[in-house]
């Protein structure tokens, strides 16, 4: 499975309103794997940064004056995330702003490029309702050391996504089962008289319970809620 774990900063919160993208951060996984192939560019905007967004990425406007444009890199972005499948937190927030970086370049939307897209907000939602699900506290919730995070930046927040969203779907790369408490089931006999071996019944840890609800909500939410279990249950 080829997935792009993806992240961008902007001069500020709404597309809509001509906030453009200054950082674009991807790291690759491969069969569930963190690989060394990274895509990092800083932006020119050709607009000025937002003082409230620079408060949360630390990136002024000298920092990108000799920056590409994001015309510049389009070839280069889509070329390195060309059928892949997208992990991106809060996917709405940076969809927006690449699409809207494509418009201004008669490009088609990102979605026509890549083979899908999971939102690590939404999955986090699901497997635990109620529960903060920014990428700080998922990092607190799985472990993962994010103390050298003082300020927002996309290629650093991507790896990290990268660790959050292995660690929120642990599991899926094998189907071989942790040894767990385990009940014996007696047998009856086979067709030669022999008694048959007792059976040993795996159950389930708490762990692989959440990672099967992960996968099962991955599945619905690429299907457009359309899985049988979704129309069995509703």
């Amino acid at each position: 499975m080829h997935q792009i774990v993806l992240d961008t900063e902007t001069t500020g919160l709404d597309w809509k309103n001509g906030d453009r993208i200054i950082e674009i951060g991807c790291v690759e996984l491969l069969a569930r794997r963190l690989t060394d192939n990274r895509f990092h560019r800083y932006l020119n905007p050709e607009r000025s940064i937002d003082a409230g967004a620079v408060e949360v990425h630390g990136i002024t406007d000298e920092m990108l004056r000799d920056a590409p444009r994001f015309a510049d890199i389009v070839d280069e972005f889509l070329d390195y995330v060309r059928g892949a499948e997208l992990i991106i937190h809060n996917a709405a927030f940076d969809l927006g702003f690449l699409n809207a970086e494509l418009s201004r370049l008669g490009r088609d939307p990102i979605e026509t490029v890549v083979s899908g897209v999971i939102d690590t907000l939404k999955l986090a939602k699901t497997i635990a309702p109620g529960k903060k699900a920014s990428l700080d506290a998922l990092c607190e919730c799985y472990g993962i050391d994010n103390r050298h995070r003082t300020l927002h930046g996309a290629l650093l927040d991507a790896e990290l996504l990268a660790e959050v969203y292995l660690a929120m779907t642990r599991g899926q790369e094998t189907l071989m089962l942790d040894a767990a408490p385990a009940a014996r089931v007696q047998g009856g006999a086979r067709r030669d008289g022999a008694p048959r071996p007792a059976l040993r019944v795996l159950r389930a840890s708490e762990e692989e319970l959440v990672a099967h609800e992960a996968v099962l909500a991955e599945i619905d939410q690429a299907s457009g809620g359309k899985t049988l279990w979704r129309t069995l249950t509703e």
